[in-house]
């Protein structure tokens, strides 16, 4: 290793988060079972069995459950599943805990959502006789104050922190220096690849790259003639290319945000719902934070396709309430949505204003905004019945020509 004088960066991750906060909430109130320890997962409604699964146990994953199944297949593989609901109020008080007890070990701390960040090992490097020492103290420090694991992956780049973290778990250290990622990177399934979903890995797939190193290692003009811009970051990522440093919330923010790429796309508007909850209450935290109220809510969505759309709204009110911003979020998300596969999504708030601030009210401009979203979600409704309508009469005619062969049905023409 040869990274004695590099810029040293950790990524630190929550195991299982939403599952190891919600088994610690039941054992607090009395409960004489772990969650962790047991075939479980946290998502949907227990009776009804709607909704997805947003975490799981080690124990359920044996099973063949994954993050994104629904809770009907989710009892399908695991009869004797035990499912609890989301307590996002609850994760957002375990989060504030976790990130202010990382901040009291280093202030240089970057949280890039409500159960991960980055933390520059620069600072507290003359503390410590190794980065690797100074992870293990953190790991073990957060399970003794608080009760649940976390993974720190150890780098000089982030995004091979971040690689790192995602290695073995639970409650582990891993490095991947830049010099590393050819005996631990480039190995493992194209799939594993930061930012790169289950439809890239499928297509790179089919072009003969099935590992990192495949990948790596492929011409990189091709791979962004036939990936685009999205292409080329995974090349990079691939190569451990990634210079950007760990930034810590400016002081006068001119926007606070979260996004989040996907690992599987989310083809249900239930899985984006409860991802833009999660990323409601990331952003709520990091308002009230700060101080900050926000007048302005901004989604944005990219599909499976790369094609990104965005939206903005003008609050009436300035407001840091997680539950406003979520509501906020879910309109403007119903009117961006054409129905295609999601692969990101992204919550950003701005025109931020110090709390206490006076402002003016302007009841004008925000019954215009809420025209113009009602007028954006009715035209986005019409596109996607008809294109609904018309994949099923597409499907229709695949099926005949199936049974009929090609040829079979062909479209009328009105000659009169």
């Amino acid at each position: 290793m040869s990274s004695d004088h590099q810029h040293i960066k950790l990524h630190i991750d929550v195991n299982s988060a939403f599952l190891s906060w919600s088994a610690i909430r039941l054992l607090e109130s009395g409960s004489r079972t772990d969650l962790r320890t047991i075939p479980s997962i946290v998502g949907g409604d227990r009776k009804t069995r709607h909704g997805i699964v947003v975490a799981k146990s080690i124990p359920a994953k044996k099973y063949g459950i994954h993050t994104a199944d629904t809770v009907a297949s989710a009892f399908q593989k695991c009869p004797t599943l035990v499912s609890v609901k989301p307590d996002h109020q609850y994760y957002r008080k375990k989060s504030h805990e976790l990130m202010e007890y990382l901040r009291g070990i280093c202030p240089q701390i970057q949280q890039v959502s409500v159960d991960e960040c980055y933390m520059d090992f620069e600072p507290i490097r003359d503390r410590y006789p190794s980065p690797e020492t100074a992870a293990r103290i953190i790991c073990d420090g957060v399970q003794k104050t608080f009760g649940f694991t976390v993974n720190v992956g150890i780098s000089d780049r982030k995004v091979l922190a971040k690689m790192a973290s995602d290695f073995e778990k639970p409650n582990k250290v891993h490095t991947l220096y830049a010099d590393e990622i050819r005996e631990k990177l480039w190995p493992l399934p194209i799939g594993s690849l930061h930012m790169c979903g289950r439809k890239s890995a499928e297509k790179f797939e089919q072009l003969g790259i099935a590992t990192i190193g495949d990948l790596a290692l492929a011409d990189r003009s091709r791979i962004s003639y036939l990936f685009k811009s999205h292409g080329d970051l995974l090349w990079r990522y691939a190569n451990g290319i990634d210079d950007s440093e760990v930034v810590t919330e400016a002081r006068e923010a001119k926007s606070i945000g979260n996004s989040t790429t996907l690992p599987e796309d989310i083809i249900k508007r239930e899985g984006a719902l409860s991802v833009l909850e999660k990323l409601s209450g990331s952003v709520s935290d990091r308002l009230n934070k700060h101080g900050f109220l926000a007048k302005q809510v901004t989604v944005e969505i990219k599909y499976a396709t790369f094609r990104s759309t965005s939206h903005q709204m003008i609050m009436d009110t300035a407001t840091s309430d997680q539950n406003r911003i979520y509501e906020i979020a879910v309109r403007l998300f119903d009117s961006l949505w054409d129905g295609s596969p999601v692969r990101l999504l992204g919550l950003r708030t701005g025109k931020l204003q110090k709390e206490g601030e006076p402002y003016q009210l302007n009841l004008f401009d925000y019954q215009k905004q809420l025209e113009k979203q009602e007028k954006e979600r009715t035209i986005q409704e019409k596109r996607l019945k008809v294109n609904q309508r018309k994949k099923k009469m597409e499907d229709a005619i695949k099926k005949i020509e199936n049974k009929y062969g090609a040829g079979s049905i062909t479209k009328g023409f009105n000659n009169s």
